[in-house]
């Protein structure tokens, strides 16, 4: 595991050599969009998450048709997404809820409440995990909080900047390793590292803009130098 001196080094490298696709203009949009951007966002990279807000917005009416409508007929719209049944579902789940507590789909009143109480009140929702709310936190709150999904955390155990799962613990350590200012940043260089390079299987180390400073990249480069080695002995 990385000491603190390593951390800092392989955080600034991978906001150094990982140029940020940024969000558009997610930051700009209400809370309850921000919600459902993230349910989309987790598990794929911003372009495509943008690209499946903005089919629904094409493909119905408002917010209220979504929660009335079936669920396939919602994740069809999501159909080049991983797992569109279960985001549809979960989308449904939250306008239904949001509706039934506010009866309209308006979460602004959320700016007034603090940081804490909002985060509270937004996990209180149905089809809400905490990557969402961490999401919403990050872009519509101004809150310091990093969504961290599988891919993204998979890039930090490589790394060693987390040792194990993105549990609590790891949460509470790596908001006090990155800047709130470079959160986004942050997030946005993550997923292009796990989606371009740092796959669950055979990643792509070589070609990795943080190779140097990864210690499982190193390694792998390691075991793969003694096993040509081997080969090149036994011919």
């Amino acid at each position: 595991m990385a000491n603190g001196t390593q951390k800092t080094r392989i955080l600034n490298r991978l906001l150094s050599a990982v140029k940020s696709n940024g969000q558009g203009d997610s930051g700009t949009r209400p809370v309850l969009e921000q919600v459902i951007l993230g349910i989309l966002r987790e598990g794929t990279t911003s372009a495509k998450a943008e690209q499946a807000f903005r089919a629904l917005q094409t493909s119905f009416f408002d917010w209220n048709e979504i929660r009335v409508s079936m669920v396939r007929e919602v994740a069809d719209v999501l159909a080049d997404l991983p797992d569109p049944d279960d985001r549809a579902s979960r989308i449904i789940n939250f306008l239904q809820e949001v509706f039934e507590t506010t009866y309209s789909f308006d979460l602004e009143s959320l700016h007034k409440k603090g940081l804490k109480m909002a985060e509270k009140q937004l996990q209180r929702f149905q089809g809400v995990n905490p990557f969402a709310v961490a999401y919403a936190m990050q872009t519509a709150l101004g809150g310091h909080a990093l969504p961290v999904d599988q891919p993204m955390a998979r890039v930090l155990r490589r790394l060693e900047l987390i040792p194990g799962d993105y549990d609590e613990a790891a949460r509470t350590s790596l908001e006090h390793l990155v800047p709130k200012a470079k959160g986004v940043h942050f997030c946005e260089a993550l997923t292009t590292v796990a989606h371009d390079y740092c796959h669950e299987t055979s990643p792509n180390c070589p070609a990795c803009p943080v190779r140097d400073v990864c210690p499982t990249a190193k390694a792998n480069a390691t075991s793969k130098a003694r096993s040509t080695a081997a080969k090149a002995k036994s011919r």
